[in-house]
């Protein structure tokens, strides 16, 4: 369910199975993960929502003045008309054959379950490739999403309800129809018996109604923000509803589940690897939204105990795909064989999206980070810029803010937009929203020790009322201040090290822990740590999945993003703002002022980001000449056989 390799370490959240994490996008990346998606994970068949184009004309007219459309964005027109071919960016005439193959990962790097849909078990990675969507996005857009097992979506122009009409040729694998009742039971098992992420992300949705046997209608709750909703409830994965009936929802599974999309397991075993083959009988595979893609006969995922094992299987070809994650690695050790001869090409292909919220996350649930001057101190120990020339060989930059590297990264002093969404809340806010610059970290002399930065965090402590006794930091009660990182894994211990070091000197009785990655994962559900590391992809079109991640409700529910504890009423009010924006702009503005309340509060220590994939791959793939710029962009590849057949005659190990 998470995956935090090495440099940069992505959480994968679970979400409604289907969508682009964070994004009110669709996507078949591994169902069950990613609200804020939004993921380091090979992706198959990624399906990323789009920003607003200019290509389509207006749409329909129905009954009663709603709006009858092939798709719907969140802002503006769609790209593309009802009549569209292809996306642009696909190679129409891909070729269909051969296997890509990559790494599983995982939090236990092995699976033990089938069922994405739940908090229980451990999913195989890829299942998203099983199942269909009733929408589904394109990543050269940021915001729209078309029909896919939907022909067509109606809604007002409120968008307080919206009715989908599922297409009549649609059908799951076995054969059997995809009706209006099996969206209806799906959403409302997830609700049930899902993930408790499914709760929060559709508190919104009043009621489910089945009209026809291929028409379904959701209705929205009175007085709440309905921009995202018709997207959002279009982004699940459709189950059987009569499959399901002698099954046990709330259990894991190595039953295969059955669902409606391109792909079955062939073979599942923990441990080793899972196996997707396409199916030739998938009822969608002409649709315009799936020309050019599902171009593998196969896709393989192979998990190894360690990273270094996995590092040299790739090597060794017996695997084609891989997504470097450190630096170390990338900066030294492509220098193998494979690369020499040709037969691996090493990539650096840009990420349009925003670069990413990762750092060391405080658990604001124990009493001794709930001051944010505590807080401020104890990420000041963490020298990034010594971090950097040291051990990352130059390659990243400082994470400062929540939407790092893109238009709702808040600077300077509030705009008088930010000011007139935060005066409101100011009762619920820290004095320096107002009246300092956006809060960014330090930068240290590169010493790894600077003492400038660390007299002035152990200031803050002091002034927190956390002094010197005996050498240990103690509070009035004499109770010694102390922090333990968690992790599952050594590969943090070479960033870690050197921040626990500087806190040792501060006083403070900081440690780390390792523990198998099982006990991890229960430990991160149950919020029972002091500070775990993590990444959330953060999407273009931030909307519902803030309320998991930062948002009140989700501060007391296990199992859901909100890493922290979070609970802060005007954090709340600001994510229904952004939520709730009518235009790219007040959502830029309101983003703004929650990135900057967020940067005061101090529930983090930032680490760094780097706006770009780090791929290598064996040279038998390929590829469209325009890439998508919101997506890795493999999901659109093709089996290339000359290219195969060229590294074959020349002693290639394929």
């Amino acid at each position: 369910m998470r995956k935090r390799p090495a440099d940069r370490r992505r959480l994968d959240l679970p979400a409604p199975p289907g969508r682009a994490a964070g994004t009110g996008a669709i996507s078949r990346r591994d169902l069950g993960l990613g609200l804020a998606a939004f993921g380091a994970a090979a992706t198959l068949l990624p399906r990323l929502a789009g920003a607003q184009g200019a290509g389509a004309p207006a749409p329909a007219v129905g009954e009663g003045g709603a709006i009858v459309s092939h798709g719907i964005s969140t802002f503006g027109d769609l790209k593309y008309a009802p009549d569209f071919a292809h996306f642009d960016f696909v190679n129409p005439d891909a070729p269909k054959g051969g296997t890509w193959s990559g790494r599983g990962t995982g939090a236990s790097s092995t699976f033990d379950s089938l069922n994405p849909f739940i908090l229980k078990g451990e999913p195989a990675q890829g299942l998203g490739a099983l199942y269909d969507t009733l929408l589904t996005g394109s990543p050269d857009e940021i915001d729209a999403v078309y029909g896919l097992l939907a022909e067509s979506l109606e809604y007002p122009e409120d968008r307080t309800w919206v009715i989908f009409r599922l297409r009549p040729e649609a059908t799951f694998s076995d054969g059997s129809p995809v009706t209006a009742e099996d969206v209806k039971f799906t959403f409302d098992i997830l609700r049930e018996q899902g993930h408790p992420s499914y709760r929060i992300q559709y508190r919104d949705v009043e009621s489910a109604t089945v009209l026809e046997e291929r028409a379904i209608r959701f209705d929205f709750r009175e007085g709440v923000s309905t921009r995202d909703l018709p997207a959002m409830v279009g982004g699940f994965a459709v189950l059987s509803k009569a499959w399901w009936a002698e099954r046990d929802f709330s259990a894991s599974t190595l039953e295969p589940i059955l669902g409606s999309g391109p792909y079955a397991v062939e073979v599942a075993e923990p441990g080793r690897r899972i196996v997707y083959a396409r199916r030739p009988d998938y009822w969608a595979a002409d649709l315009p939204v799936n020309v050019g893609t599902n171009n593998f006969d196969r896709y393989v995922f192979e998990y190894f105990k360690d990273y270094t094992a996995a590092f040299e299987a790739f090597k060794a070809g017996a695997f084609t795909f891989h997504e470097e994650f450190f630096s170390k690695i990338w900066a030294t050790e492509y220098g193998f064989p494979a690369i020499e001869r040709g037969w691996v090409i090493k990539d650096q292909v840009p990420d349009g999206r925003p670069s990413g919220t990762q750092g060391f996350w405080f658990n604001m649930r124990r009493p001794q980070f709930q001051d944010p001057r505590v807080r401020e101190a104890l990420s000041m120990a963490f020298d990034f810029e010594w971090s950097n020339k040291t051990l990352f060989y130059g390659l990243y930059d400082r994470t400062v803010s929540f939407f790092e590297n893109s238009p709702m990264e808040a600077e300077g002093m509030p705009s008088e937009a930010e000011l007139a969404l935060l005066e409101p809340l100011r009762a619920d806010l820290p004095a320096e929203v107002f009246e300092a610059p956006a809060y960014t970290p330090p930068v240290t002399d590169g010493s790894g020790s600077d003492r400038r930065v660390l007299r002035r965090a152990m200031k803050l402590l002091d002034e927190a009322g956390w002094t010197v006794k005996d050498g240990m930091r103690v509070n009035a009660e004499g109770q010694p201040l102390k922090m333990e990182l968690l992790d599952d894994s050594p590969t943090f211990e070479r960033i870690i090290g050197p921040f626990i070091a500087n806190l040792r000197k501060m006083g403070v009785d900081a440690s780390m822990r390792i523990v198998d990655p099982a006990q991890y994962q229960q430990r991160q559900e149950d919020f029972d740590y002091d500070v775990v590391p993590g990444r959330f992809v953060m999407s273009m079109t931030p909307g519902q999945e803030l309320r998991s991640l930062f948002g009140s409700d989700a501060a007391g529910s296990p199992g859901t993003p909100n890493l922290t504890g979070l609970a802060n009423p005007a954090v709340d009010a600001l994510i229904e703002k952004v939520i709730g924006a009518d235009s790219r702009e007040s959502l830029d503005v309101a983003a703004r002022a929650l990135d900057r309340v967020l940067r005061a509060l101090h529930i983090w220590t930032p680490n760094w980001y780097k706006g770009e994939y780090n791929i290598a791959y064996w040279d038998v793939f390929g590829m469209p000449e325009s890439p998508p710029p919101y997506s890795r962009g493999d999901g659109y590849w093709w089996w290339d056989e000359a290219k195969y057949e060229k590294l074959k005659s020349e002693g290639a190990p394929l």
